[in-house]
């Protein structure tokens, strides 16, 4: 089946994270997206200096948000959340328990495959959820004709061809040291008059 690429692909880097469960999405702001769906938070910080489309999915979600002023190295917490942007996060053993951390591996991150993105997390019920919201509300083991489907779902999974590149990279850059990345490398958000 075509998916099981996918499904080996979350298997490794979950394991090299030394995370329980890991579910593929198309991009690290729809990781984002579904935890924050999931979750249901509705008041969150915001780092001043992050990728714009942190501050535009929490307008999407009519989220009540603000920002904050934080001086973050690799990763930072959604203010009010155990959900962790660590888009730009390569670390063996990094996972932190009990938090949704979501992943990028858009093509300037240590894994580039062009777009894609992960949530790592330890709770096996919020798994299985999150991973048919990912797909349509549907399991990626029957076709959605014969299922009943009963989630909620959003068509944010990640591609077989998408993790194929993914595991074939992995072994080329797993041993390569990873660039740090801070606020310093994203510009003051609140300046711009998109959110004035």
């Amino acid at each position: 089946m075509a998916f099981e690429i996918v499904r080996e692909f979350e298997s490794i880097i979950a394991n090299y994270y030394d995370a329980p469960y890991a579910v593929a999405t198309d991009s690290c702001t729809h990781a984002l997206e579904l935890c924050l769906r999931y979750e249901g938070y509705d008041k969150i910080t915001i780092p001043t200096n992050t990728y714009i489309s942190v501050p535009f999915t929490a307008k999407k979600l009519s989220c009540q948000w603000s920002w904050k002023n934080e001086k973050w190295e690799n990763y930072y917490f959604i203010g009010n959340t155990n959900i962790i942007d660590a888009a730009v996060y390569w670390s063996e053993s990094g996972y932190i328990p009990n938090t949704y951390m979501c992943l990028s591996f858009q093509y300037h991150k240590h894994l580039n495959i062009g777009k894609g993105g992960m949530i790592l997390l330890d709770n096996y019920e919020s798994y299985e959820i999150l991973k048919k919201m990912s797909y349509d509300g549907r399991s990626d083991d029957l076709p959605w004709g014969d299922q009943d489907i009963s989630t909620m779902g959003y068509h944010y999974y990640m591609t077989p061809e998408s993790a194929e590149i993914g595991i074939n990279k992995f072994k080329e850059v797993v041993n390569l040291k990873p660039k740090i990345w801070s606020y310093k490398n994203y510009p003051y958000l609140p300046k711009m008059k998109v959110f004035k």
